[in-house]
């Protein structure tokens, strides 16, 4: 991919894992008719790689190699987003709960956080952007037109994740899930290299007792207000 026109505007939408970040940021990209990016994906697609090849966890040097070599293309489907790796669908595989253990330490390294910043930056793509993650509004896309920040309470980040995976087939325990956020979340906001945190003119949205469809509708409103594609 080629550098990106600085012009093309951007809407970056961070927070911690189950604020509802990565859905609605696809249902907003679909509204838009704008590109789509999960950030969080990227590393989950690393994860994945890793896990396929037998890379350790704690290997910085291969798991850099693997994220600068990724050919990942994500795209929207039945109000969700799809995210494809050298052509087949693993949308399913990313989310499960190993993959996104794996790839909150990868995240950690600065290697692999370095070889994905070029690749996130070159989505960058006319007619504009819907980027989501930790770090998008701080440090990949810091000069964003319009910058979220979603958050909800552990609880209830929690509770949501228990039911996408109670609806998947998954036998999972509420107790532990809430633990393991709460781990996630001091692990993302005390990493060295871009802690999870809201940029200083990111608006913050919480999302604990507000539904997709009415975050959805908070951000647009936000987006008429800030003129962003104009």
């Amino acid at each position: 991919m080629n550098e990106t026109d600085q012009t093309t505007p951007v809407i970056t939408i961070d927070g911690p894992g189950g604020s509802g970040k990565g859905t609605v940021a696809a249902l907003l990209a679909e509204r838009l008719g704008w590109h789509l990016l999960d950030s969080g994906a990227l590393y989950r697609l690393v994860a994945v790689a890793a896990m396929d090849r037998d890379v350790a966890a704690d290997d910085e040097a291969s798991l850099g190699s693997l994220a600068a070599g990724l050919d990942v293309e994500f795209g929207v489907a039945d109000r969700g987003m799809v995210v494809r790796l050298d052509g087949a669908d693993i949308t399913q595989r990313l989310r499960s709960e190993q993959v996104s253990a794996f790839s909150s330490r990868v995240a950690a390294f600065p290697a692999v956080r370095a070889a994905l910043v070029r690749l996130q930056r070159a989505f960058r793509k006319p007619p504009g952007l819907v980027a989501d993650g930790r770090d998008m509004g701080t440090v990949i896309f810091p000069d964003a037109r319009l910058k979220i920040f979603l958050t909800a309470s552990a609880e209830a980040r929690a509770e949501r994740r228990h039911k996408q995976l109670k609806e998947k087939g998954e036998n999972v325990n509420l107790s532990r899930l809430f633990r393991d956020i709460e781990k996630r979340d001091l692990r993302d906001r005390s990493r060295a290299v871009s802690p999870l945190v809201a940029a200083p003119d990111a608006h913050v949205v919480d999302s604990t007792e507000m539904s997709i469809n009415e975050v959805l509708n908070k951000i647009l409103k936000l987006l008429e207000e800030s003129n962003v594609n104009h």
